[in-house]
């Protein structure tokens, strides 16, 4: 666990990377209230392309902490990048009202205007767009 939080350490490898995703859900059967896990645990899982594990730890961490917006745009994704149409209906209402939380937040907008896209609701795609361009500074390569 150490080395994967260290930013100067080697990246894990795919084997390790599982392997802590196995020993974290461990440690969470008996520290189930630890939403800093279930972020990992998350990140973890969308990493390995486990949709299941990232979506379960980000819906637990969404539980703990409902106002951890870290928590609920990792839900958004996880949802939006499902294979069943329900869970992407579901990503899409979640990410609309981070939106309309707080409409100056770069993520949330590129995963929103993403998600409309995909779901072919262009007009919403090109506002979230059209949003963002507003906020990117003038030299940002996301503007290209």
């Amino acid at each position: 666990l150490a080395r994967a939080l260290d930013p100067q350490a080697q990246p894990l490898n795919e084997e390790e990377m599982a392997r802590l995703a196995l020993g974290l859900r461990t440690r969470l059967q008996n520290d189930a209230g630890n939403v800093e896990g279930w972020l990992m645990l998350g990140r973890i899982g969308m990493v390995l392309g486990n949709a299941g594990t990232a979506t379960g730890a980000y819906a637990n961490a969404c539980r703990l902490d409902p106002k951890n917006s870290d928590a609920a745009l990792g839900y958004a994704e996880a949802l939006t990048r499902s294979s069943d149409p329900e869970d992407n209906r579901r990503g899409g209402e979640l990410l609309r009202r981070l939106v309309s939380r707080d409409h100056t937040d770069i993520r949330v907008l590129s995963l929103y205007a993403f998600s409309a896209f995909e779901q072919q609701r262009f007009d919403e795609a090109v506002a979230a767009w059209e949003m963002m361009l507003k906020l990117l500074p003038a030299g940002d390569a996301r503007r290209a």
